[in-house]
């Protein structure tokens, strides 16, 4: 074993931000350990490896957004201090005695509800929800209460490191948008940004002309 991590190419995330930045929005990419990178030279990325890395960066950058789309596919588990896991030496098949190792695994922050915690009563929070087809809308309805967040994007579990994505936006006042079929990630960029535009825009409070 060589390293426990999330499958996930950063595509998705590199795309959102290659088509923000197309429409002239200020981005900044929160990029984990990808090869690949955005095309636009206006999209300002920033590197993280670990989830840590990504919480505090987050509390830097919350702030100057208007819209954060969490696209990262970050770890939900991290060793446990002072375990094996923890170790920073090698470890050889002769460290277990012949029994095997035990690694011990603690919970990481849960980043997105922290966000809507910390954030502006003005800003768009947007996560997303991959599960089991199954339970996909119900499992994107849950997040969305517990996150507190505006939007989730729920995608079956078969999407994860693919190039398509099939997709269901979910609202506080349930499906809000659904992609028609299969779409390509480089496709699927802009049909996000025009949702979540469009939430922003029917979210903003109706002015008034005094009488």
């Amino acid at each position: 074993m060589r390293y426990i991590g999330n499958r996930s190419s950063g595509r998705l995330g590199i795309a959102l931000a290659d088509e923000a930045a197309a429409r002239g929005w200020r981005v900044a990419l929160l990029l984990g350990p990808s090869a690949l990178t955005p095309k636009s030279s206006r999209v300002e990325v920033v590197r993280f490896r670990t989830t840590a890395d990504l919480e505090a960066l987050l509390r830097v950058k919350l702030d100057e957004a208007d819209v954060l789309v969490m696209a990262a596919a970050v770890a939900d588990f991290r060793p446990k201090t002072g375990t094996v896991g923890g170790a920073q030496a090698k470890l050889r098949r002769n460290d277990g005695a012949g029994g095997g190792l035990t690694l011990e695994l603690e919970p990481t922050p849960d980043l997105l509800a922290g966000c809507a915690k910390a954030r502006r009563a003005d800003q768009i929070l947007v996560g997303f929800a991959l599960e089991p087809g199954a339970t996909l809308l119900a499992s994107a309805e849950s997040k969305l209460r517990r996150k507190g967040v505006d939007l989730i994007v729920a995608n079956a579990l078969d999407t994860m490191d693919a190039p398509a994505v099939e997709a269901t936006v979910v609202g506080p006042a349930g499906i809000v948008a659904r992609t028609p079929g299969s779409m390509t990630k480089e496709l699927f960029a802009p049909w996000l940004l025009d949702v979540i535009a469009k939430h922003a825009a029917d979210s903003r409070p109706t002015e008034t002309n005094p009488s």
